[in-house]
């Protein structure tokens, strides 16, 4: 395994190691996805306050831009494009736009609790329909009653937090 020693704001060993430790630390960072989601929305909504919606996502990007080329070039990566690989597989970055864009437009009317949330809705609506229907050749994984409660638990707590 090849691992590269750079300072970042992250080492990147440690990403080397957590995709080498298997499933438990795939789920592990997974759920510090969570974590990041959470700060990357707070810093993205006041950074929108202060700029404006526009601005502050066309900035937003371009640092990640700016990022993940100081990382394909210290890992010595490749960009490239497959002929063969469906357009539409290419156009996550389009989506990206929108989802900084629409977190901060709610986040400033909302705050942050609601406007994450309001999309851990969206996201489990949107995985299970994923999930039942395999889409895009994934494993079709049926949607199950019980899976109910869990949405039925979030929607309380998204009337509870819009009432309080």
């Amino acid at each position: 395994m090849n691992m590269t020693y750079v300072i970042l704001p992250f080492n990147l060993y440690v990403l080397d190691l957590i995709m080498a430790r298997g499933v438990f630390m795939y789920k592990l960072f997974s759920a510090f996805i969570g974590v990041l989601i959470t700060i990357m929305i707070l810093l993205n909504g006041v950074l929108s306050q202060k700029l404006g919606n526009y601005s502050s996502t066309f900035i937003i990007h371009l640092l990640g831009l700016t990022l993940m080329s100081i990382i394909v070039i210290a890992k010595k990566n490749k960009v490239s494009f497959n002929k063969n690989i469906p357009i539409y597989l290419y156009s996550g970055g389009f989506l990206g736009v929108f989802t900084i864009l629409f977190n901060n437009i709610s986040f400033n009317l909302l705050g942050a609790s609601l406007t994450l949330a309001l999309g851990l809705m969206g996201q489990s609506i949107c995985s299970l329909v994923i999930d039942h229907y395999g889409v895009l050749g994934m494993k079709a994984v049926k949607f199950k009653k019980e899976k109910l409660i869990g949405l039925i638990i979030i929607a309380s707590g998204i009337v509870i937090m819009t009432i309080y």
